[in-house]
């Protein structure tokens, strides 16, 4: 379990504080608006009203007891800006800032941010590439040329073995698990393993080399 702060309650802001707790986390959200702070004062472990502008409302926080500082401030750089530093120089363990763009995302790690995200950027990296592809129901990125898929098995390889299949050298992929269609996960199929039609496998490759094989 960790400590959350997170600052701002926008759209990421609030599903990012759902989620933590979701996870079993201990999460503390604090914005300037009260309308905002009240929506979701019953689903976080603290809520409170506050300009985090201020270092005083920051050292009322005790910012040393966060594992993790969400700076989830969209639409005001300056202040997203002013907060990061803030948080650093308060000894903040790991302060995470959301930015828009890169020229943002480039000054707020000058000024203490440990990590950047982009939401929007990242979302609709996701989605374009998952609507580009046939058969493709999830993908998370490693790198950028590797990813982990969700595909769908081709239909033609029900009734046949991964072995059989010679996959990781026709295709140069690796199935690293198989849902069944009972939906169960079997992690690591061996190669005499037979696939069904309509099952899902996840696989680990280049992003060429599944495009390649999903289209």
């Amino acid at each position: 379990m960790k400590n959350i702060l997170i600052i701002g309650l926008g759209r990421f802001g609030r599903h990012l504080a759902e989620k933590f707790i979701e996870l079993g986390d201990e999460v503390m959200v604090v914005d300037k608006d009260e309308e905002a702070v009240q929506t979701i004062m019953n689903t976080v472990t603290f809520a409170q009203v506050g300009d985090c502008r201020k270092e005083e409302v920051l050292r009322s926080l005790g910012i040393n007891n966060f594992d993790i500082c969400f700076v989830c401030i969209g639409g005001d750089f300056g202040s997203s800006l002013e907060i990061t530093d803030l948080l650093k120089s308060l000894g903040a363990r790991y302060v995470v800032s959301k930015a828009g763009r890169d020229i943002h995302a480039k000054f707020l790690l000058k000024n203490g941010a440990d990590e950047i995200v982009y939401p929007e950027k990242d979302m609709a990296a996701k989605v374009a590439v998952k609507f580009s592809s046939n058969h493709l129901i999830d993908y998370f990125e490693i790198s950028k040329d590797v990813a982990i898929y969700e595909i769908f098995v081709p239909d033609s390889w029900g009734g046949k073995s991964i072995g059989s299949l010679n996959v990781r050298a026709k295709h140069d992929i690796n199935i690293l698990a198989v849902r069944t269609l009972s939906g169960e996960l079997n992690s690591n199929p061996g190669s005499d393993y037979v696939f069904t039609s309509g099952e899902q496998m996840i696989v680990l490759g280049t992003q060429s080399s599944v495009k390649k094989f999903i289209r």
